[in-house]
């Protein structure tokens, strides 16, 4: 599989980056070891990228895929933390659970936050910084959904790598459209940023446009790499054989990424944290009930993990 520079981080990715949100507890909450076995195939198949969270809760399965395999894959994690100390919780947390000396990446997990972002959270980015000096990670990041968070990225020193969201759509974009994204994403790459993309698939609306859909997201000019969430073995040669230039067969397995999350009324409290969360504002009010807009849904999960009645599910 082919592999690119990310940016100047001195680390080359595959094309395909495996995405871990979708195997964890937010979405289909496999069992830890089926997960590392998925993951597993997909290493063992020449994946060597992996983009994780703290908030995904996947750091286990990682750690139980990377015992199957001899050469370490590059692992970017993040997280949503505002403080110098939470931030640091956050690094030793994924450092402790991976079992791991060194870090590839850790990103600002910002993906609803403007363009304040990088002083509302100067503690975080200190702390990262700090981690960066002491070897225990090699680049610092941010992960967005916002066209001004990109551009803006494209112009700070600190920043070694921008993993925003883009798809032929431009689905779930946040200030701004697809267009402007483009352009936000050019900038970074012209000022040595290295850049990967989420939810090219549009959280699984674009599966039916698969080829449509992966094409254009390799076309822009220095993209490294593209997350793609992955929960069966199905998925997983699909997508090796895509972007290993071979001609993959119909698409029944892909079909099982079209997902939807709705609320159970009966359960909902009206608390409306996840409305809060929702990276795409897909979630309302509606007489004190939260409701998703099934057509802003990108189907992340994010809403699931602070639900305290479990009034949201994914069916």
């Amino acid at each position: 599989m082919k592999k690119k520079l990310l940016g100047k981080t001195g680390l080359k990715v595959t094309e395909l980056c495996f995405g871990a949100l979708p195997m964890g507890p937010l979405q289909k909450n496999l069992p830890e070891e089926e997960a590392a076995e998925i993951l597993s195939i997909a290493l063992q198949g020449g994946v060597n990228f992996i983009d994780t969270a703290q908030g995904y809760k996947t750091y286990g399965p990682i750690r139980l895929a990377l015992k199957t395999i001899k050469e370490r894959p590059i692992i970017a994690s993040k997280s949503p933390a505002e403080t110098y100390g939470e931030m640091q919780q956050a690094v030793d947390q994924a450092l402790n659970n991976l079992e791991l000396d060194e870090l590839d990446i850790f990103h600002l997990h910002a993906a609803r936050a403007g363009e304040d972002v990088f002083a509302k959270r100067r503690g975080a980015l200190e702390c990262l910084l700090d981690n960066k000096r002491q070897g225990r990670i090699r680049a610092i990041g941010i992960s967005t959904h916002s066209v001004k968070v990109t551009a803006l990225a494209s112009t700070r020193e600190e920043i070694d790598v921008v993993f925003p969201i883009m798809n032929k759509q431009g689905l779930g974009l946040l200030e701004g459209n697809r267009e402007e994204m483009e352009r936000a994403i050019a900038q970074c790459v012209t000022k040595g940023k290295g850049v990967y993309l989420m939810k090219v698939l549009a959280g699984g609306s674009l599966v039916g446009d698969y080829d449509q859909a992966l094409d254009y997201a390799r076309s822009l000019p220095g993209c490294s790499s593209i997350a793609i969430g992955m929960v069966t073995r199905e998925e997983v040669e699909y997508n090796l054989a895509y972007f290993e230039g071979r001609r993959p067969e119909s698409l029944p397995s892909l079909e099982a990424m079209k997902k939807r999350f709705l609320v159970v009324k009966s359960l909902c409290a009206g608390c409306l944290k996840c409305v809060d969360v929702c990276p795409n504002h897909a979630i309302i009010s509606v007489e004190g009930k939260a409701l998703i807009q099934e057509e802003k849904c990108l189907t992340c999960g994010y809403c699931v993990g602070v639900c305290p009645q479990f009034a949201i599910r994914l069916v």
